[in-house]
């Protein structure tokens, strides 16, 4: 990615040295998808009647959780940090931009750095939890140690691939914003954990896609794009893949126990939202 001297997010918390983490979020059902569309439609400028048909919805569920290793101090840290701070500072620009179109306001997260364990206001977390949004403080936690695990566990390098996990993270709180999360808790009480699991899928593809818009309009604001970036966030989209985790970790899958989708879907729905450039193409409850 050429991010040069673009400018750095000063929305950025360094905890590194108290630690960082947190616990998944369920989903519901029922009426979610027609409820999540009608908010899609009414927040993005769109009349819901020309999408009620398609269904939707959408929420904020647990990322994959891969243990961490420390990262070295000094300037590989520093580095690091200006990296997260420039990518989340496009994320805070092309949002702004999507949501300033719709006639609304987009209040962009803070992002946690943290390394070990650190408190959010869902729950403690650790390292081993990997990056995720929490909703009840609206930001986003990222244990660098992450970014060194997708290149040597998972096999998903490069810069552009640890650009697609910030997005997609901040994907959640475009949801967040939009008001369906809140409604998607409501929806999963009393569901059933297949139900549930399937519902977080559809959220997590959401982000996906989410992830996918920011990465066409970023293009289109900066060219920030290099030859192979694409491919690398292709790449750590399929290694996220909850069937190539659990085959890798566990010598099985079990597609009912699946939280954020497999690894064809991961890819499909990234792909849609980069072509698309466009928020309303990420209707995963109804596509």
């Amino acid at each position: 990615m050429r991010l040069g001297d673009g400018r750095e997010s000063g929305n950025i918390e360094d905890r590194r040295g108290s630690g960082g983490g947190g616990f998944p979020i369920g989903v519901a059902g029922g009426g979610l998808g027609t409820i999540a569309l009608v908010l899609m439609a009414l927040f993005f400028g769109v009349d819901p009647s020309v999408i009620l048909s398609g269904g939707g919805g959408q929420t904020d569920a647990p990322v994959v959780r891969q243990q961490g290793a420390p990262v070295t101090e000094g300037g590989e840290q520093d580095g690091a940090r200006r990296f997260v701070s420039q990518v989340l500072a496009t994320t805070e620009d092309v949002w702004t931009d999507v949501f300033r179109r719709a006639g609304n306001t987009y209040q962009p997260p803070n992002l946690v750095l943290y390394s070990g364990g650190t408190q959010s206001a869902c729950g403690f977390a650790q390292t081993a939890t990997g990056p995720f949004y929490c909703p009840g403080d609206q930001k986003v936690y990222l244990d660098l140690a992450f970014f060194r695990d997708m290149e040597r566990q998972l096999n998903a390098p490069g810069d552009f691939a640890r650009a697609y996990v910030i997005a997609h993270e901040v994907g959640h709180h475009v949801q967040n914003q939009i008001g369906v999360l809140r409604r998607v808790d409501g929806e999963r009480r009393g569901m059933g954990e297949v139900e549930s699991n399937a519902l977080q899928v559809r959220v997590e593809l959401q982000a996906d896609c989410f992830a996918g818009v920011w990465a066409n309009r970023t293009q289109q604001m900066r060219r920030v794009l290099e030859p192979g970036d694409i491919e690398e966030g292709i790449n750590a989209a399929a290694a996220v893949g909850d069937d190539r985790l659990q085959r890798r970790s566990r010598g099985t899958v079990v597609p009912e126990s699946f939280t954020h989708g497999s690894s064809a879907q991961r890819v499909q729905w990234f792909r849609r939202g980069l072509e698309a450039g466009d928020p309303r193409a990420c209707d995963t409850f109804g596509g």
